[in-house]
């Protein structure tokens, strides 16, 4: 008996041993084979695949009796495995022999003429649909992958772009797959044109269009060139901007590409019907509203009388749909229902308000944190399980967790619980970001060269939430060691607690010939105890020990220090005209207090786009050598613009420091300004009136401080919040103590720059130029700080 694949699906069946078979094989006729019982199966021809496998498949077993049935249902069988091309059934005796030929193996898929495309991403591609090293060669397959590469060609505007695909045998039974491509030229948009406008100009409707004909920076963002996805986004924004103007009844009625002979220009026509403009002549709620009907219709932004626009009505319905999300009612259907007056050109509203069932949260799930704790995520959740949905609450709880600053990106889902009307799960996904962070400021000056600043902190130590971080400062005149930890939640209340320990040293410029030394060493514990969602109030005490160090070349105003405070010459004396006046070491020991208030409403704590961060500061020290108070506050604020796409950055800051019981201010505790983070375009720490002799500054008791970014993409970025370029303008100086804070004597400067959260960690670069400098002032143009992950 003899079964083989090419007769498939009507195979023929026949006992070897008959002499009936052969005749029966040439004319094709089939009969019936007379049934046995298997003794023995054996599979011939395999090279990869195990006989396991072929036994896996076959449906007939030894010891069972095979039939006609039997037969077909073995050839369909391995037939469809789809690891061979060609299967035969023959019987010896009473045992079953399955011959089979396999189908070929890829053995390497390979693309030439790739420009467009990274390699390795169509290997990854081709690997889905099942062509890839090691598969089974399926042509059908390989076509298809042929015709996806084709398609992603035209999405990219290569109209012109050919592929070849190349079939090489190889020994032991593979294939080389090999897809050669012709890209050609890119083809780019000539003309748009908007057929049937009337109300605004043509000029006016394509600045609503992503799509454009080159242009500057075409060549980067690709605007010019067609997509069948960006042409259909373009027509929804063309829609949108008539219906946000009254023209309700605005149609598309048809658009057209043709494309040149030669495959390198489009042409795109989109042919519209405006329709008449509507005024709203009423607009009403209607519908289960629990008694907040003055509530919810203070939520609707059209008014009688106004012009019709659809996201003022799309906004007000979706505010209204929030509202009662706040109550439990998570699947609120809120629908506005028009009355269409054609003849008067006017329209009216009920907006009807079905609430639904009101729901509760069965259960919350974190995904994606693969190394911060559940509960350092849970114990920022305002929503709890098995409490009623509460859409703002939820809302708060994914800012409060974006703005912990340990993740690149937090997103929350709502799904119903299946079978149940009344529950839904809140699914928080997370993608963490590193942590640990060693941060490097830098500047470049014509006179001390290049300068370097660091520090080392882990924010999220062990997934903990805690910080711990060492500050490291090695410029020429600043050199900081600083070590603190930070536990946020000190308490379960949310009470954090701050440990601090620092030895800071003050030493002048190595271009200056004066020397002196201010030597600080000490540490100080606050705590930080949440009073509103946004609110947090701060308090602490610390102890701080300073040596300063003079000798006869030192500046005036720390050998003025010595004199006061140590053993540093005959009290009184001059130490303007007498060198000798002020020289020596002064010891002195203070024990600062410490109260702030911050209030946060930031979307989030890496890359803020709206909302608002406040912080107020007074230090006081009563008890000891030193008896002084310095307070601060600052304010920032960032508003997007530009359809969210861009943000405007406001930050001021005012700082005023003075000393009491008759004390004067330490010179040490002077504020600064000058460079990245203060006025850019300024040497850092080199503004204020305040100079030794040798014309270095030397900071100031007051500072004033305020900046305003314009926060953009980078081009063709989209609207990833990552890679950012802005212009600033900064202004701001310091004042020496009792000098009053003076708007004229303001340094002000303006420049550009590129912030990136790169995959090392934050960098941003600026370059600033100094508006109004003047004589004593040092600029620095280019500055930069670099964050390094690990």
């Amino acid at each position: 008996m003899k079964l083989h694949s090419a007769h498939f699906p009507a195979p023929i069946f026949s006992r070897s041993l008959i002499a009936a078979a052969a005749l029966t094989l040439c004319t094709g006729q089939a009969f019936a084979v007379e049934p046995f019982v298997v003794k023995d199966i054996r599979v011939e021809g395999i090279q990869r695949t195990e006989a396991g496998t072929v036994f896996s498949y076959l449906p007939v077993r030894v010891g069972d009796t095979f039939t006609d049935e039997k037969g077909t249902a073995a050839i369909k069988a391995l037939y469809a495995t789809g690891f061979f091309k060609d299967v035969r059934v023959e019987a010896e005796g009473d045992v079953l022999v399955v011959q089979v030929e396999e189908r070929p193996a890829i053995a390497s898929v390979d693309f030439s003429g790739i420009k467009e495309f990274d390699k390795e991403q169509l290997t990854k591609a081709l690997k889905e649909i099942g062509v890839a090293e090691s598969r089974i060669f399926d042509k059908s397959q390989v076509d298809r992958a042929e015709q996806e590469l084709k398609r992603q060609y035209l999405s990219r505007g290569l109209y012109g772009a050919k592929v070849t695909t190349t079939i090489t045998p190889v020994e032991r039974n593979r294939v080389a797959v090999t897809f050669a491509v012709d890209e050609g030229d890119v083809s780019r948009i000539k003309q748009i044109n908007v057929v049937g406008n009337k109300a605004f100009s043509d000029g006016t409707l394509r600045d609503q269009l992503k799509l454009t004909t080159p242009g500057w920076f075409t060549w980067y963002t690709k605007a010019d060139q067609y997509s069948k996805q960006k042409l259909a986004g373009d027509i929804e924004s063309l829609r949108s901007y008539y219906l946000d103007r009254g023209y309700l009844e605005m149609q598309i009625e048809s658009t057209q590409v043709s494309i040149t002979p030669d495959k390198k220009d489009i042409y795109i026509t989109i042919n519209i019907n405006e329709g008449e403009k509507y005024t709203v002549s009423d607009i009403k709620l209607d519908g289960e509203m629990f008694g907040m009907e003055g509530d919810l219709a203070g939520l609707v932004q059209l008014k009688k009388g106004d012009i019709y626009s659809g996201s003022k009505l799309t906004d007000s319905t979706k505010k209204i749909s929030e509202r009662l999300g706040n109550f439990g009612y998570a699947f609120a259907n809120v629908n506005a229902n028009p009355n269409v007056d054609r003849e008067k050109k006017e329209v009216a509203f009920t907006i009807m308000v079905d609430p639904g069932k009101r729901v509760y949260v069965r259960h919350i799930n974190i995904a994606g944190n693969t190394k911060t704790r559940d509960e350092v995520i849970r114990r920022e959740f305002r929503q709890f399980e098995d409490s009623w949905y509460d859409g703002e609450k939820i809302k708060l709880s994914r800012d409060r967790v974006d703005r912990l600053g340990y993740f690149k990106e937090v997103t929350i889902e709502t799904p119903e619980v299946p079978n149940s009307s009344d529950q839904i799960d809140v699914n928080m996904k997370v993608e963490e970001k590193p942590t640990g962070n060693i941060m490097i400021g830098a500047g470049f000056s014509q006179t001390d060269k290049l300068s370097l600043t660091g520090s080392i902190s882990q924010e999220n130590a062990f997934g903990s939430g805690n910080t711990v971080g060492i500050e490291v400062n090695t410029s020429s005149r600043y050199r900081t060691i600083a070590v603190s930890q930070t536990n946020p939640y000190f308490t379960d209340d949310g009470v954090s607690r701050t440990y601090e320990v620092f030895l800071r040293t003050i030493r002048p410029s190595a271009y200056t010939t004066g020397d002196y030394r201010v030597k600080t060493i000490g540490g100080n514990v606050k705590f930080g105890v949440p009073f509103s969602e946004l609110d947090r109030i701060f308090f602490g005490v610390g102890i701080e020990n300073t040596k300063v160090d003079t000798d006869s070349t030192s500046p005036s105003l720390y050998r003025q220090y010595v004199r006061d405070f140590g053993a540093g010459g005959v009290a009184g004396c001059d130490v303007v005209n007498d060198g000798s006046c002020g020289v020596g070491t002064a010891s002195t020991t203070s024990f600062p207090l410490t109260a702030a208030w911050q209030r946060d409403s930031r979307d989030s704590a890496l890359v803020p786009t709206k909302g608002r961060y406040q912080r107020a500061n007074l230090e006081l020290s009563a008890v000891g050598t030193l008896k002084y108070y310095r307070a601060s506050y600052q304010h920032q604020y960032f508003q997007p613009f530009w359809a969210n796409a861009a943000t405007i950055a406001f930050n001021g800051e005012v700082d005023y420091g003075k000393g009491i019981g008759g004390k004067p201010y330490p010179i040490f505790k002077n504020y600064y300004a000058g460079g990245i983070g203060t006025v850019r375009g300024y040497e850092a720490s080199s503004l204020g009136n305040l100079k030794d002799q040798y014309g270095d500054s030397m900071g100031g008791a007051s500072r004033l401080i305020g900046s305003v970014e314009l926060q953009f993409p980078f081009p063709g970025s989209g609207q990833d919040r990552s890679l950012r370029w802005f212009t600033f303008l900064d202004g701001g100086n310091v004042f020496a103590d009792r000098e009053r804070i003076k708007i004229n004597d303001l340094r002000y400067s303006t420049g550009l720059g590129i912030s990136w959260i790169s995959p090392i960690g934050p960098l941003k670069l600026s370059y600033g130029k100094p508006l109004n400098l003047k004589q004593g002032d040092k600029s620095q143009n280019f500055q930069f700080q670099l964050g390094t992950g690990f």
